[in-house]
């Protein structure tokens, strides 16, 4: 008998179980181009031009991919999206948001829906992509979407949401972000940056934000969350363990804290793990360069918090800590020292000159707020630095 919760139970611990609307949620590269007879015409999403790292075969991730508790749909996206000026929403400052600021369009996705819906299809920058969150997983991902929509599957795989196109029903993990089921398996999908943040700091920092409303064509109750609280943070977001297995649980000997959260970010060959909480307190973590993977795992050592020996590796990862938005940016190091500045939170030295977080002249990696769980069972090898 699995140790682990039922998603049923949680709800039913929360008074909501029944309630199925409320629940829920590359480099193998087989099948790239092939399109099955029947589905021609149907490309799905675009494909992004590089690759991520992925460990699992294809077929062990299906072999793991569970039902979630509702069909597919049961958790509808919300697919005419409606978006309001940031003073003409009541929302508390603390209320979780995923912002994306862009050359025309800023805006924020309330987790509050989100919670509810878990795929917003939407246009940014004239762009159409899907906003999607996971709940199990504290993940909040965009993606192009092309000329169709993504859908809730219904199906969860590591505690993950695993996301469908409408044009081929191909199956998408969210933070693999590829397809690992239907004719579009093996191609992966670009991705759109999000910051994960909260509502008062989103609006402080880009004061002329839209806002997701609670317009979505449904009647659910927004502003309940049947998973806990995130502020202060409690229910399933508090702690305790995953309602559903791992897909490796290799991750809890490095830090037995599944809920605990990390900053991941991948390449072509590796994935690293930023722990979010001493990012804060030290302002500077880095890896200790491309052997991240390559060494077999953990690499607490290479975190110098600031002390003066970045940039000695020029295939290194490093993240700083921004407290504006109170996120982290990650880039590649290039080989450069970045240095905090000592008087100035948010601000960093990189070869004389001093630049905001989000700002430094370093080469910008796509990464992602997760639950450490969710990070370490999709990415055994992932680094892990603190």
């Amino acid at each position: 008998m699995s140790h682990y919760l039922t998603r049923r139970r949680l709800l039913g611990s929360l008074g909501l179980a029944g309630v199925a609307a409320v629940a829920g949620c590359l480099d193998r590269v087989p099948g790239r181009g092939a399109v099955p007879v029947g589905t021609d015409g149907a490309s799905g999403p675009p494909s992004r031009d590089g690759t991520l790292y992925q460990p699992w075969p294809h077929d062990r991730l299906r072999e793991a991919t569970v039902s979630g508790g509702p069909d597919k749909d049961g958790i509808p996206s919300v697919d005419d999206p409606s978006f309001a000026p940031a003073g003409e929403v009541p929302l508390a400052d603390d209320e979780v948001v995923f912002g994306y600021a862009g050359e025309a369009d800023v805006k924020a996705y309330t987790q509050r829906v989100l919670v509810w819906h878990e795929i917003t299809n939407d246009t940014l920058d004239g762009t159409p992509v899907a906003v999607t969150y996971c709940p199990l997983t504290g993940t909040a991902m965009g993606f192009e979407r092309g000329d169709t929509t993504l859908g809730v599957s219904g199906k969860l795989v590591n505690s993950n949401l695993v996301m469908y196109d409408r044009a081929t029903d191909s199956r998408w993990p969210q933070v693999l972000a590829t397809a690992v089921d239907g004719p579009r398996e093996g191609d992966q999908l670009r991705e759109v940056g999000l910051t994960w943040t909260t509502w008062g700091r989103w609006r402080e920092a880009h004061p002329d934000t839209e806002v997701l409303t609670e317009d979505t064509g449904y009647a659910k109750r927004y502003g309940s969350d049947p998973y806990g609280n995130y502020n202060p943070t409690s229910g399933y977001y508090g702690g305790g363990r995953t309602l559903f297995s791992p897909l490796d649980e290799g991750w809890a000997a490095t830090l037995d804290e599944p809920k605990r959260v990390v900053i991941g970010a991948r390449t072509a060959d590796r994935a690293v793990a930023f722990d979010k909480p001493t990012l804060r307190e030290k302002r500077v973590l880095e890896t200790d360069g491309g052997g991240a993977n390559g060494d077999g795992g953990s690499d607490t050592g290479g975190a110098d918090g600031g002390d003066g020996d970045a940039g000695a590796d020029a295939d290194a990862l490093l993240a700083v800590y921004d407290p504006g938005l109170d996120t982290g940016w990650v880039y590649r190091s290039g080989g450069e020292s970045v240095e905090p500045d000592d008087d100035r939170e948010g601000l960093f030295v990189v070869d004389g000159e001093t630049h905001r977080a989000g700002d430094l002249p370093l080469e910008r990696m796509y990464a992602l707020d997760a639950m450490w769980h969710a990070w370490g069972g999709f990415y055994p090898e992932t680094a892990y630095v603190a």
